[in-house]
């Protein structure tokens, strides 16, 4: 019997807690047996100096609907910094802008005329995927920082592009997948590093919806027209279509302008499961899935299951993964973010981390034993007992320990967007750069190629490209 994996990564949790540094945060959970704890995880020490108007760092927000109004809201409450201009194709939320932040600000249906703007240091990029790797190229062109939302790309093949564009230009460009930088995600990459939960085997990841906004049906404003939308430009080198409404403000429903729920959900997660784990993510994938209740003319499907297996790298085991989304779940809205390894398993959020360890079971029992003779079952246990590692049964505490968000905690999106501000100042380094970025919607997108395909498809997870 070899658990010689096992306990490599036993004995290094226990070392890492008694060397000192994690004794603070990692020993309650290990040392406390048979309990349930609940601790604070460490709380943010936020910037709160005041900055001059010459040393403001000025934004331009290219896509202001739901996800940009919601990213300016975040970076407006960062110290030092002020939007000075908003792009949108659509006239209603350029007024909404001007009633959000002011009549000062320049408007444009042009990105273009933002980005030449000298006065604008960085630019958010909050629009439909298809646009993505166009917008962000040319904003690096044109000497900007950029805050690009998730996915980093529609197609896989479009990220190499950026990434060298992003180092040519010399500035900074940050993933928008917002629980990358939250408290949990940053708990959890140190208890899974200290060895909490053994060696991992499995991650499964689940977002049950049940609403019509949950399903993407946006609400479509009443004075939406020809008039008030500049369609072509929405269009770009997307297929031309005649005017539709529809596809204009409900644009994840359809292949042509969005990734589907690969690139809208499954991206979140790998970008947090290759941060915890320091992985460049999977090597193969096999999707499933349909078009179960929302057959409103979208072309995407509203249930998906795809199957995920991860290569043995230096940072971690072997190991598989589930990813399902379903927009039409009748036990209602749920989700969830689970590692589980040999010794324990881990359930994240940006605001907490529920540790659980348990004790394995490796000792034969009645249901085994009962068709050998009573001399036989006494032999085989002690065989066993003398094969199994003394120390382990009382080295391996098991229990749960739960650390939750102190008050006054500002959350993932606020952490991401506060990163992305202090790596402008010199102060911190990007955490999720265009090179991860890729990483994680390359893996994502494998789940749009494996349905549409119907096959398992192969990843290359160094060089982040198709096999």
């Amino acid at each position: 019997m070899n658990y010689s994996d096992s306990n490599k990564t036993r004995r290094r949790f226990l070392k890492n807690i008694t060397a000192g540094a994690a004794a603070l945060t990692a020993a309650p959970a290990v040392l406390a047996a048979s309990s349930r704890q609940k601790l604070f995880l460490e709380n943010r020490n936020y910037d709160a100096r005041p900055y001059a108007a010459n040393d403001q760092i000025n934004i331009g927000l290219i896509g202001c609907g739901i996800r940009g109004v919601l990213d300016m809201k975040f970076s407006l409450e960062v110290p030092g910094v002020k939007l000075v201009a908003v792009c949108d194709l659509y006239d209603g939320r350029l007024d909404r802008a001007k009633e959000l932040w002011g009549n000062d600000l320049f408007l444009t249906k042009d990105y273009r005329e933002l980005l030449a703007r000298r006065d604008i240091d960085a630019v958010f990029i909050a629009t439909p995927d298809h646009w993505h790797q166009t917008m962000f190229m040319d904003a690096l062109k044109a000497g900007k920082h950029v805050y690009g939302e998730k996915p980093m790309v529609q197609q896989w093949e479009q990220g190499q592009a950026i990434i060298t564009a992003q180092k040519a230009s010399g500035k900074l460009c940050q993933i928008g997948s917002q629980g990358m930088s939250s408290l949990g995600n940053e708990k959890a990459k140190q208890l899974y590093e200290d060895g909490a939960i053994g060696e991992i085997v499995m991650f499964d990841f689940f977002s049950d919806r049940y609403t019509t906004e949950g399903a993407w049906q946006y609400p479509i404003p009443p004075d939406a027209n020809p008039q008030t939308v500049d369609f072509d430009a929405f269009l770009g080198n997307a297929p031309k279509v005649p005017y539709d409404n529809t596809r204009f403000f409900r644009w994840r429903n359809y292949r042509d302008y969005g990734t589907g729920v690969a690139g809208d959900l499954f991206v979140h997660a790998f970008s947090s499961l290759n941060y915890i784990l320091s992985s460049h993510g999977p090597d193969r994938a096999q999707a499933t899935g349909g078009l179960r209740y929302w057959k409103d003319g979208r072309d995407v499907p509203d249930v998906s299951i795809t199957l995920y297996d991860f290569p043995k790298t230096d940072t971690h085991a072997a190991f598989n993964a589930a990813f399902r989304i379903n927009f039409i779940a009748g036990s209602g809205g749920k989700g969830g973010f689970r590692l589980i390894g040999t010794e324990g398993d881990m359930e994240v959020s940006q605001t907490s981390v529920v540790l659980n360890r348990t004790k394995l079971s490796l000792m034969p029992t009645p249901y085994a034993l009962g068709a050998f003779t009573e001399a036989t079952q006494k032999k085989i246990l002690a065989e066993y007992a003398a094969q199994i590692e003394k120390p382990r049964a009382s080295a391996l505490a098991t229990g749960s320990t739960v650390w939750e968000a102190p008050a006054g905690y500002r959350g993932g999106n606020y952490d991401h967007t506060a990163n992305f501000f202090k790596a402008i100042r010199g102060e911190r380094k990007i955490i999720e750069d265009p090179t991860f970025g890729l990483r994680a919607a390359g893996a994502a997108l494998l789940a749009n190629h494996s349905y549409y395909q119907e096959k398992p498809v192969r990843w290359n997870p160094e060089k982040m490209k198709m096999i």
